[in-house]
């Protein structure tokens, strides 16, 4: 079964500084339908004003996941780790048993991202930092890995202390891409960009689709599409 989320019903705030979308429950927004899915916690859709940006604040018992989509943003953190993420790169930050860090906007354009929380297996491990690059051709056509757990065979550029996986895709025209889910799995379609039919259902950017008892995502009709889907545990 699919179940259609439409951008237009995700919470939003305008701060000024920050304009974002929440996919589920998040801040000042609450929606008790919508608390995450499966393992999968926080989808926000974040545009950051030039010179501003997070402050210093700390996350625990989290795998962050930070997607770039336009723009440069500086991260530091308790960990000692100082470094600029640009559009087309993803973080990984394992915020474990404890981490402080600041993300902060220093260019002169807007930094368009889409931050994502994922539940850890287990709690208060040892807080990591990663950060990769995404390979523009790997997922042209077909789903490409972008994080999967730690002890998965397949390569990614992040790996996770959860048990997840997330793909990325650019589809267009006759491109077609699917994914099998296991018995139990839930699937999680996030339109990026673009217009594509998840299993005949079509998704314009910002929608997305929650998976149930499906075995097989069907990603087709694409028109300038970019999309990740997660395979999630359930909750």
């Amino acid at each position: 079964m699919l179940t259609l989320r439409p951008a237009a019903e995700r919470g939003h705030a305008d701060h000024g500084w920050l304009r974002t979308w929440h996919s589920f429950s998040f801040a000042d927004y609450y929606d008790p339908r919508h608390m995450g899915w499966g393992n999968l916690r926080v989808i926000n859709e974040d545009i950051v004003a030039p010179g501003t940006g997070f402050g210093m604040h700390g996350h625990r018992d989290m795998e962050i996941i930070t997607y770039m989509l336009a723009g440069e943003l500086t991260h530091r953190d308790s960990m000692g780790h100082t470094a600029t993420l640009r559009a087309g790169e993803v973080q990984h930050m394992s915020a474990g048993r404890g981490v402080m860090h600041s993300e902060m906007n220093h260019g002169a354009q807007p930094v368009h991202l889409l931050q994502i929380w994922i539940l850890p297996r287990v709690r208060g491990i040892a807080p990591s930092y990663s950060q990769a690059p995404m390979d523009t051709t790997a997922g042209r056509g077909r789903l490409a890995p972008v994080a999967l757990p730690v002890d998965h065979p397949e390569a990614a550029p992040l790996r996770i202390h959860a048990d997840a996986a997330l793909y990325a895709a650019r589809l267009d025209g006759a491109d077609t891409a699917q994914h099998a889910l296991a018995p139990g799995r839930l699937g999680y379609v996030h339109v990026v960009r673009g217009r594509l039919a998840v299993n005949g259902v079509p998704l314009a950017a910002g929608d997305a689709a929650l998976a149930h008892d499906e075995p097989l995502l069907t990603l087709s009709d694409a028109q300038a599409a970019e999309v990740l889907l997660f395979d999630l545990a359930p909750a």
